[in-house]
């Protein structure tokens, strides 16, 4: 890797980092005000957890010493010990780093769906089972050239792989399932009902998104510099991912545009459905169309990326409105943002796909993989994530009595106010 690329993996590393702390000012927007600081911790609690895991032990269950495709020696380099005397020391740790940050916001945006009621103590055990056994497997799974999903396509003889080139499968996807079970298991807010649990605080909420939207400039394009040629050489060296290089200006442009266009179309559902566009609802509409382009930010064109970005917030923007038909207290709207932009985006691929797609010179090969990845993750994160939340219930606790709900989960739980005035 040149000097070049070596800076930009570098920057993009810091910039996905800066992601979840956008994520906490996000929700800590949208939850009450006595719960922000709750809120807010939950994400800084996984970036201190998550990124010790990721180092002892976690990047190589994702990368080395792969057995069957399924699980890897999480023993092989514990500590990273060998590769930061080895060769190629100061590239191979950069990798080490970025992935960190993955993994870090994989487990931050879970939060979201158990606002105002879950123990901080409860949430980062959680966090610790939650990472080892589904995300770095899920990880391994979708971009390990060794993982069963990376080599899908050629398992079943099929003339392309699946396609995820930063995460709609193994982060969005991953994420909204494991949500979608967590608010299953923690139940219901103390007086959940529509309109009564509205945002504290939308410039927050209006911050959060526009620091993930800067962040995900670097989420999507900072890979880029890992697949591009070696130094001296010339092309691209990525395979396995439906014949796609490093494309990285067309990274950044398809998410420019799928997140512009997003926001769009999350606020035409909602002037035609409520009478007004709303600022959390563009914020909301920005974050679905970044979820939604990042599987397929390298493997479209950019007018396919407006439309899915159009797709994305709208059908996001009713996707959120099912929590309330269907009764389960998504409470930030993780599922209908998260698991069903990811959904989008990953199955998007399947018709659109440049050279793959259904509809642009493929066959159904690409929309067949593409849904048996999907489909496997959601399972596998759900049936994780309800098993370890369930347990947790029912050993240690992991919602706080609907009393220190009702008083105010900072100051129960934390001993602080997000809005204290001190003298």
């Amino acid at each position: 890797m040149d000097s070049g690329n070596l800076a930009w993996y570098i920057a993009a590393t810091a910039l996905v980092l800066f992601m979840t702390p956008g994520v906490a000012f996000f929700y800590g927007g949208l939850v009450k005000a006595k719960s922000v600081i709750s809120m807010m911790m939950m994400s800084f609690g996984a970036m201190g957890l998550v990124a010790v895991l990721w180092i002892l032990y976690g990047y190589n269950m994702q990368t080395a010493d792969w057995w069957g495709g399924i699980l890897g020696n999480p023993f092989s380099d514990f500590g990273l010990g060998a590769m930061a005397t080895g060769e190629n020391a100061t590239v191979n740790l950069t990798a080490v780093a970025y992935g960190a940050t993955f993994a870090i916001i994989t487990v931050a945006l879970i939060s979201g769906a158990i606002a105002d009621r879950a123990r901080f103590g409860s949430w980062m055990i959680f966090a610790f089972f939650f990472a080892t056994i589904d995300y770095f497997a899920v990880a391994g799974w979708v971009w390990n050239t060794n993982g069963w999903i990376f080599n899908l396509g050629t398992t079943l003889g099929f003339s392309t792989e699946v396609i995820d080139y930063a995460g709609g499968t193994a982060v969005h996807i991953n994420a909204g399932a494991a949500a979608l079970a967590l608010a299953l298991v923690l139940g219901k807010r103390v007086g959940f009902q529509k309109g009564i649990h509205k945002p504290h605080n939308v410039p927050l909420v209006m911050l959060g998104a526009a620091i993930l939207w800067f962040g995900w400039f670097g989420f999507n394009a900072g890979a880029a510099a890992f697949y591009a040629a070696p130094e001296g050489t010339s092309g691209d060296i990525l395979s396995g991912i439906a014949g796609v290089g490093s494309p990285a200006g067309l990274i950044v442009l398809n998410t420019l545009g799928a997140t512009a266009a997003a926001i769009l179309g999350w606020a035409i559902v909602e002037k035609l459905k409520d009478g007004k566009p709303t600022a959390v609802g563009a914020a909301s509409g920005a974050v679905a169309g970044l979820v939604a382009i990042t599987p397929s930010c390298a493997n479209l064109a950019p007018g396919w990326s407006l439309l899915l970005g159009v797709i994305a917030g709208a059908v996001c923007a009713l996707a959120v409105e099912l929590k309330w038909r269907l009764g389960f207290d998504d409470s930030l709207d993780v599922v209908g943002v998260h698991l069903v932009g990811g959904l989008i985006g990953t199955l998007y691929l399947g018709f659109f796909a440049t050279g793959t797609g259904l509809f642009l010179g493929g066959n159904a090969d690409q929309l067949i993989l593409q849904a048996i990845a999907a489909v496997t993750v959601l399972v596998f994160s759900f049936v994780v994530a309800y098993v370890l939340g369930f347990i947790i219930e029912k050993t240690i606790g992991f919602r706080v009595k609907n009393e220190d709900e009702i008083a105010g989960i900072d100051t129960v739980v934390h001993g602080e106010e997000g809005y204290a005035l001190v003298d």
